[in-house]
């Protein structure tokens, strides 16, 4: 049997592993700032009719079946001047209709100024959003080696806390 031992081990090959472990651990708080968006309501002109003569009257002449508008060379603060139409009736006696609509747009505000997070805002005729935030609070992280993280506290608007833990194993 001494005999055979030596032999064993020239069958036996040895085993070699590679084993690798890599724990990564992340902790993310984050605030985000208070936000507007605000648009503007553009000025637009419009006149319809049957049995109407429109003209417009510039410099003291008058250009006949011209209608006005808006003049935009003229603009004070982003809102365009108008440009009046006259109106007289065709055929005098006679049914007539005229329909004539402005909707004069938002002048162009002056800075917004935050206060606070917060922005007052000018009131315009378009669509105006606000976002609050840009506080933490007393919000706090707490991430342990045993992968396990705790948001803690009062956050504040606009806040949110992420946490998280990945373990690999390799064995080769």
């Amino acid at each position: 049997m001494k005999k055979l031992l030596p032999f064993l081990f020239l069958l036996s090959a040895p085993a070699y592993a590679d084993i690798t472990q890599k724990f990564t651990t992340s902790a993310q708080i984050t605030v985000d700032m208070p936000y507007s968006v605000t648009n503007k309501l553009g000025t637009t002109y419009s006149i319809s009719g049957n049995n109407i003569t429109p003209s417009v009257t510039s410099g003291g002449s008058t250009t006949a079946q011209q209608i006005g508008g808006l003049n935009l060379g003229s603009l004070t603060a982003g809102v365009p001047a108008l440009i009046q139409t006259d109106k007289s009736v065709t055929t005098a006696g006679s049914a007539f209709s005229l329909t004539e609509a402005i909707n004069m747009g938002d002048a162009t505000p002056s800075a917004v100024t935050p206060s606070s997070g917060i922005a007052a805002l000018p009131h315009l005729s378009g669509q105006t959003t606000v976002g609050s935030g840009g506080t933490l609070g007393s919000g706090a992280m707490t991430s342990l080696s045993s992968g396990v993280h705790t948001c803690s506290g009062a956050f504040g608007s606009g806040s949110s806390c992420v946490g998280s833990t990945t373990v690999q194993i390799t064995i080769d």
